[in-house]
């Protein structure tokens, strides 16, 4: 005789399973009406996020010029001129050639693209599938379409860090704001507010402040030097178009795994259609020596450096953030998860029971005590 559904604990498990989707689903409705509000004020929140970008990385300068005794004006009015020094060099040095070259580097990779094509065509492969040359003639028009003014938009971003000269000079206003007033910001937020607010909210923004300077720190470094010696390796082999790959390699590596993946591809196919097979696989080797002295010899020597996010989950936030919002959604998709797990670990530490002693174990002060 086959077991019957105990009518009361079936009754129970459908009530907890209602009870967890109407909870789920007001989270999700609360999270859409979040990014919906964010959408509307973006005009205001696009230079407030990349102020904090660049507050980021100037911080360390402005705490040691404060720690030298000098007032937080001062400090970060000096800051905020050293940074504007070193946008305006950038421009003129590495820009404006570079924007000028975005042309030739598109036209390059749909080249290399169609030479791929023709070599998996022909012997000994002999592929000649409609579906993977419908891809191939797709991907070719998005990369004619999107990937030259890609290049320039980030490449000129460098100077204007957002499409347009007022968005450009909020985030500079803001960050010199954040960096005079920035250690004062926490203690004023504890006053305004109440209960456990006035602890938990100042903590996690603390610590996500913490996560997010040494990502994008770490992250401005590590990509530095990989633009530096991949650039040095492909200037040594001739390949053209040096200077725009290596700043396509320093601004990928803001996109962990995936933008080390696209710059390393492009720099391949640049090298295919320049310089022949042999040199491709010269400079794919280069790539690949770089990325494993970078995760074996760099990552060790930069304490913290990324967010302490699994791979996959980095890869699942660069597809989502770049299907919702391009470019922009791939640079913000990984500090954002970040950002949400520093909430996350945060909430689970507050759930969480602290851990029981054992029956008959002896408190730390009986211990010491008795010894």
């Amino acid at each position: 005789m086959s077991a019957r559904l105990n009518p009361a604990r079936t009754r129970t498990a459908l009530r907890t399973s209602a009870r967890l989707s109407a909870d789920l689903l007001l989270v999700l409705v609360m999270a859409a009406v979040t990014l919906w509000v964010l959408g509307r004020m973006w005009s205001v929140v696009w230079p407030l996020v990349v102020g904090l970008f660049i507050t980021t990385l100037t911080w360390p300068v402005a705490r040691f010029l404060r720690g030298r005794g000098w007032p937080p004006a001062l400090a970060a009015a000096a800051v905020t001129v050293l940074f504007l020094a070193v946008v305006g060099g950038i421009v003129a040095l590495i820009a404006v050639p570079v924007a000028s070259q975005s042309g030739q580097l598109t036209d390059g990779v749909v080249a290399g693209i169609q030479k791929l094509h023709e070599w998996a065509a022909g012997p000994p492969l002999s592929i000649d599938d409609a579906q993977i040359s419908h891809a191939i003639d797709a991907a070719i028009d998005r990369i004619q379409n999107s990937l030259g003014s890609t290049v320039t938009t980030v490449v000129t971003g460098l100077s204007t860090v957002v499409n347009g000269v007022v968005t450009a000079v909020l985030a500079v206003f803001l960050m010199f704001f954040f960096l005079k007033d920035g250690p004062r910001f926490l203690p004023w937020l504890t006053r305004q507010l109440p209960g456990r607010l006035a602890t938990d909210i100042p903590t996690v923004a603390e610590r996500g402040w913490d996560s997010l300077g040494s990502f994008v720190r770490s992250q401005a470094f590590v990509g530095l030097l990989d633009a530096v010696f991949i650039g040095l390796g492909l200037w040594a082999l001739g390949v053209p178009l040096v200077l725009p790959l290596s700043v396509l390699t320093f601004v990928s590596a803001f996109v962990p795994i995936i933008g080390a993946l696209f710059a390393g591809f492009v720099a391949v196919l640049i090298a295919l259609v320049s310089n022949g097979l042999t040199d491709a696989l010269i400079v794919l080797a280069i790539i690949v020596v770089v990325q494993q002295l970078e995760g074996n010899v760099f990552q060790p020597m930069i304490q913290s450096r990324g967010l302490g996010l699994h791979a996959a989950v980095v890869l699942l936030a660069v597809t989502l953030g770049g299907s919702l919002a391009g470019i922009v959604g791939s640079l913000l998709a990984v500090p954002v998860a970040g950002l949400v797990a520093v909430l996350w670990n945060y909430v689970r530490e507050q759930l969480t029971d602290p851990p029981q002693e054992r029956e008959g174990d002896d408190p730390p002060g009986d211990a010491v005590a008795s010894a």
